[in-house]
């Protein structure tokens, strides 16, 4: 060995700690561990030696080559750290500097469509319910009457959250629907209890209709009257309200929930006619029907999991996509857009708040 290891690691080290940028720092990497680095010289040379002498200097170069190794590593975690807070700081944005002339901001259509859907079922008394995105096994599934074997529980659908060793915790999920928030407020408040709990829920499926997260509301109505028919006009009224089409035509079909009984699909009326899409329009050969939530009288297991007697209260629930419907009554043909972040496209389908279109009037808001 031609060099003594010793001097050569503390000299590598010191190259290291004085390199001032990731590019230095890379170049001090290739001189010491690259093809023609000069440990990868001192090891070339190691045949040269005697055995006993070989094996004393390959292991005090290896154990230089690992301490250079860790020191790259730990420097360049430091000098990344540094360049991201660097570049923070240069694209700073001053957030209290007035808009530009001419440009304004847009809401959202899911913002604009959640705040119809919480206006509408605010004027039929229905208060808005919150609950965590993050939940645990017995709110998600096992209070809403899915069993163990539910195709809903696998992996392939949901999203479960990992534990400390790094593994899949079986019992803490991202919610796939906002009836957690139902179960929730059966567990604290006493009947009676109507009530709407939007928000974003979570499931491993992604298309041109579906994404990871997405937006549901869902609607609880217990007491000791509730029926069925109260379920439907209940729907009745929104979807009118919503659509702006009196009298929308609903048909509810027989299906099956767990969390429900009976469970019905409900469509809505449309017209297919000339590649376009009219909701509650009838009377001619492009007259059909379209899917929009999923509804029904609330189980009883599901009441008794709750902590409410199913001997004394019954009520009804019904849930949707809010992404879907604002597809509908908007023609937005695309799911995945609503999160593109292209503000081309929000530029489009986005709402002008009327405050803000009154201020750049000039207008009085």
């Amino acid at each position: 060995m031609t060099i003594d290891a010793q001097a050569l690691g503390d000299e590598l080290l010191a190259r290291v700690d004085a390199a001032g940028d990731l590019k230095a720092l890379d170049e001090v990497r290739v001189e010491a561990l690259g093809k023609k680095g000069r440990i990868t010289a001192e090891m070339k040379g190691l045949g040269k030696l005697d055995p006993d002498a070989r094996k004393a200097a390959g292991q005090a170069l290896n154990a230089v080559k690992d301490r250079v190794a860790e020191a790259i590593e730990a420097r360049k975690g430091t000098l990344e750290l540094a360049e991201m807070n660097a570049k923070l700081a240069g694209d700073r944005v001053d957030v209290s500097l007035p808009p530009r002339p001419g440009q304004m901001g847009r809401l959202h259509p899911i913002s604009q469509t959640l705040d119809e859907i919480v206006a509408i079922f605010g004027e039929m008394g229905f208060a808005v319910a919150e609950g965590p995105d993050i939940d645990d096994d017995f709110h998600n599934f096992t209070a809403l009457n899915m069993p163990p074997e539910h195709p809903a529980r696998q992996m392939h659908d949901t999203f479960y959250m990992a534990d400390e060793t790094g593994g899949v915790d079986m019992s803490t999920v991202l919610r796939t629907h906002t009836s957690t928030v139902q179960i929730r407020t059966m567990e604290k408040q006493k009947p009676p209890i109507k009530i709407i709990a939007p928000g974003r829920t979570y499931r491993s499926d992604s298309d041109m209709t579906h994404t990871p997260m997405f937006h549901q509301v869902e609607a609880l109505v217990v007491d000791k009257k509730t029926h069925f028919g109260h379920l439907k006009g209940c729907l009745q009224d929104f979807c009118s309200a919503y659509f702006e089409v009196e009298d929308v035509p609903l048909r509810f079909r027989p299906s099956y929930f767990p969390f429900t009984e009976p469970s019905a699909e409900v469509d809505i009326g449309c017209n297919r006619k000339d590649g376009g899409l009219t909701i509650g329009h009838k009377g001619d050969d492009g007259d059909g029907w379209l899917e929009i939530l999923g509804s029904g009288m609330v189980n009883p297991k599901v009441l008794t999991m709750s902590g409410v007697d199913p001997e004394e209260y019954q009520g009804f629930a019904f849930g949707m996509g809010i992404e879907r419907i604002a597809m509908l009554k908007y023609g937005i043909p695309d799911l995945r857009t609503f999160f593109d972040a292209d503000l081309r496209w929000l530029k489009h389908y986005g709402f002008v708040p009327l405050e803000a279109a009154s201020l750049v009037r000039g207008l009085t808001p």
